[in-house]
């Protein structure tokens, strides 16, 4: 009997599925200063003024999380998950799509909430540790840590799954970025309104809850 294709429904992790962004949270804890120094960062390439390839290796150096970090901000997630996104992700896998985390965060901070939503699958940036777990490093072959890497990753998720349909959810200029690889893009601004992805986005969305009825009068 042929196999259905997968309807895939590719999510961002920061202020899409949790309110944090967790470079932020890494940062908060080295002091004020340099939280004011890498939430700059972060939003200028968020809002598209900066390529994300300038600033992803900086923050990282200027941080240098460790594991304990790492896994503390995984907690954070969890306890900041965005409020309907349990119960959405429930109706979306009964309704046949098959979500995965698309961020430009960290794999090892992402995997307790991809856990907790019921996520099999995370394409973002994975930290190296040394042997003690303190910073050593990043995966700098990975898309999601320059610009344009996020419609690659779509792109190949489309070449290895042959999806019947692909959305992708997010709230920054990165995910906007998708728009031409998938069916819809949906822009979210429960946390974050930028102009610049509501103006490009197919629909515009402020609470995950709103997709089930919205994807199911789209496809």
């Amino acid at each position: 009997m042929r196999v259905a294709s997968p309807k895939l429904i590719c999510l961002d992790c920061d202020s899409t599925l949790s309110a944090i962004e967790g470079i932020d949270e890494l940062a908060r804890r080295r002091g004020p200063a340099v939280l004011a120094q890498v939430a700059a960062m972060t939003n200028d390439a968020m809002e598209g003024r900066i390529p994300l390839e300038r600033v992803f290796a900086r923050r990282l150096e200027i941080i240098r999380p460790g594991r304990a970090e790492a896994e503390a901000v995984g907690r954070q997630y969890v306890t900041e998950v965005e409020p309907t996104a349990l119960a959405t992700l429930a109706q979306l896998k009964a309704a046949g799509w098959t979500p995965v985390i698309v961020s430009a965060g960290y794999t090892q901070a992402i995997q307790p909430l991809a856990d907790f939503l019921g996520i099999d699958r995370i394409e973002a940036v994975r930290l190296e540790f040394d042997s003690r777990g303190d910073y050593a490093g990043f995966d700098e072959t990975h898309p999601a840590a320059r610009k344009g890497g996020k419609p690659e990753i779509v792109q190949a998720l489309k070449n290895e799954l042959h999806p019947a349909r692909v959305v992708a959810v997010g709230d920054g200029v990165s995910d906007l970025e998708t728009a031409p690889v998938v069916d819809l893009f949906v822009g979210f601004g429960r946390y974050v309104t930028r102009a610049k992805v509501k103006a490009g986005a197919g629909v515009f969305i402020a609470s995950l809850a709103e997709l089930p009825a919205l994807l199911a009068r789209k496809f």
